[in-house]
């Protein structure tokens, strides 16, 4: 009985997650609709490009300050966006200089003056259980 217990425990050992847990407020949404799109960038190459983010995430607001937690993210260097899609509409609207009409975000709450973020800007390492909270724009 004894060796069925330690085979089980090394089993479920091996299959456990030992990433750290990413934790991200998102604080400052107004309208409670829509969704937060969250894009997770890796590298400078293609940052808040559309279907290159290595990981991307819809919530549903439901609240003022929402959270999204990660778990399966290794240790490195990361940049996130984020935008609410208030009219669900699937993309970030623009008005006609390019300035988002909808709040967003980034990692560092890092607020672009003339010109989208890079992701130096925005760079954070991570390798422990970290919380970002990040300020929507309005």
């Amino acid at each position: 009985m004894n060796t069925l217990i330690v085979y089980f425990s090394l089993i479920l050992g091996l299959v456990t997650n030992n990433n750290p847990k990413l934790t991200i407020n998102i604080q400052n949404i107004e309208k409670i609709q829509g969704n937060i799109i969250v894009g997770i960038y890796n590298a400078e190459e293609g940052f808040l490009k559309k279907d290159v983010e290595i990981k991307h995430y819809s919530i549903k607001v439901e609240n003022s300050t929402e959270r999204l937690i990660i778990d399966d993210l290794p240790s490195g260097d990361y940049a996130i966006s984020m935008y609410h899609d208030e009219n669900s509409d699937g993309i970030c609207n623009l008005n006609f200089i390019g300035i988002p009409k909808e709040p967003y975000g980034f990692s560092n709450n890092f607020k672009p003056k003339f010109s989208a973020p890079k992701f130096e800007d925005c760079k954070f390492y991570f390798d422990k259980d970290h919380v970002l909270n990040i300020k929507l724009v309005n």
